[in-house]
């Protein structure tokens, strides 16, 4: 503020106007007012203060070293709107000579000038005989320039020139102070929502474990999972509602490289095209009614993690053409913005619509499809996956038992048996739903019954008989006498994995996996007594 004095001595009929505006902008050091509107409001002043037919702020983008107009007041406001396309080399021009030695000029004409650059004026339109140009000097260096083109009926004079360096002055630390703010605010958003993130996944970060299976059909998924976790491939995961899609997804992410990085899960059927296209990829503050302050969008939050777009074949084709750019070249654009970004993320989607039929059908952009389904993985239907029923429910017994905070109950044969007819429409995710009902409807009962269970299983006929029917199939007799075998086994030897794999002349990590798949180390005492282990 070293020029205020010269400003103060100055005898002319705006000298209280100029002063006020000083004042205001200074003011703004302390109030965090909004950035825009003051800047704004100080360029059509200073416009209108020093009768100029413009007033612009350029400011230095750093990455690409050009000046451009993000602030300005002119004459008329199609040529307002026709700056702020203007860009130009920031060694270029008057404003790269002040901007690059920090000294501001009076230009009385401008064409004479030998640092003239006349391009602006070309892709403008307009025509610039007589300049002021100041620069935006901080401590850590210059921003900018502020820029005044053209005295109406008259010539700049060098008290005009002493007053705008003052402004420049003020306005430069107005515009740090801003930055400064705005990157506090960013580091603090982005930190919340990392701690969001972490928390909603803390508990899935182990998750592969929970992927039950030992059918055919589960074994050739759990194949391509490993192939899917040694490639940084795009996976698009097909099946029908309720079969683990979200699941394999998150097996895939926290077993990969990525696995210390974000996992951000974002249902593209939840939303409406505006919003979901925030969500996605951020937007500018003022961008649309609501948005008060710029936000990052899940891509950026997810940058060296994964995004799982589920629901993927319910996006628009003007979305789609989004994505196709996001997989393409990790570009995406803000809401409210017109310069890109770049991210580094690993896509993989879930539908479960025939997206190669939805493109033929020209409900679905073809060379999406292609970038989605680089790695496809079916996932099966419950109906078609029986053999697994008694692992996945004695897995979800327990898991639910244990949030219930009860002893963890078995399943009686006849139940087993209700559970092994039934068709499945909503999958894994319905056979949650009925375990949680029947395990609320036993309360502190130690066996779930027929009668725990709904109404659509009961009457499909499958427990009609004596109570104590035995499930249909030797191989799912087998599973039960080997759950039973293997926790007898481990009862005799106190729970040693590696004495108890010599005894059954299997390797420690063959026993191991069938711990977890018949949930042998969450069985409880009653369960084990009942020679059920694991209700199985």
């Amino acid at each position: 503020m070293a020029f205020v004095p010269k400003v103060i001595s100055r005898e002319c009929a705006h000298e209280p106007a100029r002063l006020s505006l000083l004042y205001e902008v200074s003011r703004s050091f302390s109030e965090l007012i909004d950035l825009d509107q003051l800047i704004s409001r100080v360029v059509m002043r200073t416009k209108e203060l020093l009768d100029a037919e413009s007033c612009a702020i350029l400011l230095l983008d750093e990455e690409r070293q050009e000046l451009y107009f993000p602030y300005r007041a002119d004459v008329a406001p199609e040529v307002e709107q026709r700056f702020a396309a203007v860009r130009f080399p920031a060694d270029r021009g008057i404003a790269g000579w002040v901007l690059q030695n920090g000294v501001a000029q009076l230009i009385p004409d401008a064409s004479k000038d030998g640092r003239w650059y006349a391009q602006v004026d070309e892709q403008s339109g307009m025509s610039t005989q007589s300049l002021l140009c100041a620069p935006l000097r901080t401590r850590r260096g210059t921003l900018g320039v502020v820029e005044l083109r053209n005295r109406i009926g008259g010539s700049f004079s060098q008290d005009d020139l002493t007053f705008l360096d003052a402004l420049a002055s003020s306005i430069a630390v107005a515009i740090e102070n801003a930055r400064l703010y705005q990157r506090l605010k960013e580091s603090e958003a982005k930190l919340r929502d990392e701690v969001v993130i972490l928390q909603r996944e803390a508990v899935s970060r182990n998750r592969f474990a929970e992927v039950v299976g030992s059918s055919e059909a589960m074994q050739r998924v759990f194949r391509l999972m490993e192939s899917a976790i040694a490639s940084p491939v795009t996976v698009l995961l097909t099946g029908e509602t309720g079969t683990g899609k979200e699941l394999i997804a998150r097996a895939i992410h926290y077993n990969g490289a990525r696995r210390d990085h974000p996992f951000v899960t974002v249902n593209c059927g939840a939303l409406p095209e505006t919003l979901l296209e925030s969500e996605l990829f951020g937007h500018k503050r003022g961008a649309f009614t609501g948005a008060v302050a710029d936000r990052k969008g899940f891509f950026e939050v997810a940058d060296g993690g994964t995004v799982f777009l589920d629901e993927i074949g319910e996006t628009t084709q003007a979305m789609q053409v989004k994505l196709l750019r996001v997989l393409q070249s990790g570009e995406l654009v803000p809401v409210g913005e017109t310069t890109p970004r770049f991210v580094d993320v690993r896509i993989i989607s879930a539908t479960n619509r025939d997206l190669e039929q939805a493109g033929q059908q020209g409900h679905f952009r073809r060379d999406l499809f292609y970038r989605l389904s680089t790695f496809p993985i079916a996932l099966p239907p419950l109906r078609e996956r029986k053999d697994d029923i008694p692992l996945l429910a004695t897995h979800i017994l327990a898991k639910t038992a244990s949030k219930f905070g009860t002893v963890v109950p078995r399943l009686s044969h006849a139940t087993l048996t209700a559970l092994l007819h039934y068709t499945w429409p909503g999958n894994v995710r319905e056979l949650e739903n009925e375990i949680g009902r029947a395990v609320a409807l036993a309360g502190r009962s130690e066996t779930i019954e027929p009668e725990h269970l709904s109404d659509k299983l009961t009457a499909t006929g499958a427990t009609h008989g004596a109570p104590s029917a035995h499930p249909t199939t030797l191989r799912r007799a087998r599973q039960l006498f080997e759950a039973d075998y293997i926790a007898e086994v481990l009862r005799q030897n106190a729970n040693n994995a590696s004495r108890a794999a010599r005894v059954l002349g299997i390797s420690r990590v063959t026993l191991q996996t069938k711990i977890r798949a018949y949930e042998l180390r969450k069985t409880s005492k009653s369960a084990r007594r009942a020679g059920h282990p694991s209700g199985a």
